[in-house]
């Protein structure tokens, strides 16, 4: 398909989404192979534990290797697709006019998608590399400290580019709360959280202490930075939209906190893990479950919401199926991609490692089946509004809320 190009005043950047989604997808798949495929004395699954799986592995074993990986591959090159796409148009609409006056209202915030997905970028790359380099998990302590190195640059970016807009808003006013009436602003906390769950990967899975103790330092400050600023905005969000009604068009971001508690549940995860086999502080299996399952109850809670509302304003009839095109439709495609990751870690992480559920059993299989009809319904979302946003047969007829 050939996108859309030279959008000018008609881009926003909103449509970084569509890259961070394409991302989320690819890491959705390697939930099979992470959660389904034997990787003794590896964290996660990898080239040599895949390749042995396959050899070994019944045709049942072979198929979802293949589905997993094939998968992944073409997600990934979705998603760098997407972003120099983005980059491409970002770096034109910088010179017009309309961004002089983005720069000034509330949506200046939006700004905060570029960071959010270069530490989605990573996040892809480090899964592609060692579900498909040979030896590349071999050396992953020496990898380790890089990937810190680049969670770290797009930290300063993140916290460049939020600083300038608190700081202006603090300093200056003029933040309309009226036009703030959906949780649209969510979406620059994510950003920290993302950046904030990168940093928990190196400290989950490195065996150097320095690089562990790094890496968890690294994720609080973001986390931390999520969680202060993301109850903030949060609270003014469901303020304004209770005073003023929630806007139509931007009623998926209701739906951002699910994504938003996925990450930064996987990050505290994580730490927890790093803590175990790095400082001799063990996690108990009910700790880690009771604590899985309270934030799957609060997305759970947050998805039934967002989807009242959603129906009561005709969401789906006019901007999903109908004729009005808004970027912040690719919100939409986060949502299910984190319930279905964060699933996942419900499931094996949770019950399975309780001891409650045996792992590949019928009760398993089962508990999966409502998780993958998510990701199918994702899958088919993400694609239908490429075609509809970003097909160069369409014109964009959008204009990008605040």
């Amino acid at each position: 398909m050939r996108y859309l190009s030279n959008l000018g005043e008609r881009y926003s950047p909103l449509y970084f989404l569509s890259a961070v989604g394409a991302g989320g997808l690819a890491i959705s798949f390697f939930m099979y192979l992470m959660w389904m495929t034997p990787h003794k004395g590896s964290p996660i699954a990898n080239f040599a534990s895949l390749t042995e799986a396959f050899s070994n592995g019944s045709i049942a074993m072979q198929a979802l290797i293949v589905v997993a990986a094939v998968s992944i591959i073409f997600f990934s090159l979705l998603h760098f697709r997407l972003l120099f796409w983005n980059f491409s148009e970002y770096g034109k609409w910088k010179n017009t006019k309309v961004f002089e006056g983005f720069k000034n209202s509330n949506a200046e915030s939006q700004l905060m998608t570029i960071p959010l997905a270069l530490a989605m970028t990573v996040n892809v790359s480090f899964i592609a590399g060692a579900v498909f380099v040979p030896g590349l998990w071999s050396i992953r302590e020496i990898l380790f400290p890089f990937s810190l190195l680049a969670f770290a640059a797009i930290g300063v970016l993140g916290f460049r580019i939020y600083l300038d807009f608190i700081s202006r808003v603090l300093t200056e006013g003029g933040y309309e709360c009226a036009k703030n009436n959906s949780l649209g602003q969510m979406i620059s906390v994510f950003a920290f959280a993302m950046i904030g769950v990168g940093f928990s990967a190196p400290a989950a899975m490195s065996h150097t202490k320095v690089i562990a103790a790094i890496g968890i330092a690294g994720s609080a400050l973001f986390i931390g930075a999520a969680i202060v600023m993301g109850t903030i905005k949060l609270i003014l969000g469901f303020r304004s939209m209770m005073e003023h009604k929630a806007a139509g068009e931007t009623t998926p971001t209701l739906w951002i906190i699910i994504p938003f508690l996925t990450v930064v549940g996987i990050a505290i995860y994580r730490i927890k893990m790093s803590l175990a086999h790095n400082f001799d502080v063990p996690p108990t299996a009910g700790g880690i479950y009771v604590f899985l399952i309270n934030l799957f109850a609060i997305q759970i809670l947050f998805g039934l919401i967002g989807w009242s509302v959603m129906k009561r304003v005709g969401y789906y009839d006019r901007w999903i199926a109908g004729p009005d095109k808004s970027p912040g439709s690719y919100a939409l495609v986060c949502p299910g991609v984190a319930l279905f990751v964060f699933g996942n870690f419900v499931i094996n992480a949770g019950l399975v490692k309780l001891g409650v559920l045996g792992s590949m059993s019928i009760a398993y299989f089962a508990l999966y089946a409502p998780l993958i009809v998510i990701q199918i319904a994702t899958v088919w979302l993400f694609l239908k509004l490429n075609g509809k946003m970003l097909s160069a047969s369409n014109q964009l007829q959008a204009q990008p809320a605040e």
